[in-house]
């Protein structure tokens, strides 16, 4: 029987990771699908682990990992990614606010050959009108740079096997999930959904949060921004000429304005456009610096006693050491 994995990145949810645990489960068992829930504890400072510990104790099909500090909720979709067992992986907020109740038919879909199934918001919800203006801005600028209508996309969506496969063998460190996804291919049906209120905790998004979110994932993802750089070059030599000009017929004209203004006003519109040119070339320029050191995603530092598999992080190490101790009828103690 094929199995579902449902990814579930979480920081800082201690409210809702046993609400979300039972009720996903409920659904499962009420449609007759085999099933793991996979939460990944993205660095959280409050109780989520232990949530997730606790959901683990009393549902084998739960299980769960904590990073050794905040990643980023990339990291935790793809840790999660790598630690789904299933035939095909769900990806969802840990909140419930992707509703459960179209799980279903996505699993119906994947089931019919769909090997992507994308998941359509048609409303946000209620939303402050700062969350929301943040929001829309975040997904115009990111639908301009990877030339991908962004405005009804989410995470919440479910990937084959295959579609696992190819995302966690992609070799770069600053990923974009939900571009990802439409860069892949394959065969793709979209259902349509109405995000949910929170039932506890607030959202962790703030304008600025977006903004850095929008810019990290624009410049993994897109060239745009590198490309604009020639763009304002060639404005403002445009810009030049049209002031030189100008200078020039009313200098011969003896109407010339005495003083530096058109100096001074060249000046700082040159050195705008470097200043800011500059900080797009050295964002590429940190991004490669941390593609070339070739660090992990992330280090995961717990994990709970039924996840198997080869996963970064301290935990694998001990296990490691666990396991040729055993062989070698040798004890230690854990570190």
């Amino acid at each position: 029987m094929a199995l579902l994995s449902i990814v579930l990145p979480a920081y800082n949810e201690e409210q809702n990771i046993v609400n979300t645990a039972k009720t996903l489960s409920r659904l499962m068992e009420d449609h007759g699908i085999e099933y793991e829930l996979v939460f990944v504890s993205d660095g959280s400072r409050d109780g989520t682990y232990d949530e997730i510990l606790k959901a683990a104790e009393g549902n084998p099909r739960v299980k769960g990992a904590e990073f050794s500090r905040n990643f980023g909720k990339e990291a935790g979709i793809f840790a999660g990614l790598e630690l789904a067992a299933g035939d095909a992986v769900i990806v969802m907020d840990c909140d419930l606010q992707h509703p459960p109740e179209v799980i279903p038919r996505m699993w119906e879909l994947w089931q019919g050959g769909a090997e992507v199934v994308e998941g359509i918001k048609v409303r946000r919800g209620k939303e402050s009108l700062p969350h929301k203006l943040s929001a829309g801005l975040f997904y115009k600028i990111m639908s301009m740079l990877v030339k991908m209508d962004m405005n009804s996309s989410s995470d919440y969506k479910l990937l084959d096997r295959k579609v696992v496969d190819v995302l966690l063998a992609l070799p770069e460190r600053n990923t974009f999930f939900r571009a990802l996804t439409f860069w892949a291919g394959f065969r793709t049906e979209s259902v349509q959904y109405e995000v949910q209120e929170r039932q506890f905790g607030e959202s962790k998004w703030s304008f600025w949060s977006l903004m850095k979110y929008a810019i990290a994932n624009a410049t993994s993802f897109s060239t745009l921004p590198l490309q604009l750089v020639t763009v304002m070059g060639v404005v403002s030599i445009l810009f030049s000429v049209v002031l030189a000009v100008q200078t020039l017929v009313k200098f011969m004209t003896g109407t010339a304005v005495e003083g530096f203004t058109t100096v001074i006003l060249l000046i700082l519109i040159i050195g705008g456009f470097l200043m800011l040119s500059l900080g797009i070339i050295g964002h590429y320029i940190a991004r490669i610096y941390e593609e070339v050191k070739g660090r992990p995603k992330y280090i995961i530092s717990r994990v709970t006693d039924n996840v198997l598999g080869s996963v970064t992080g301290t935990w694998k190490r001990e296990r490691d050491r666990q396991g040729r101790s055993e062989r070698n009828g040798d004890r230690y103690d854990k570190f």
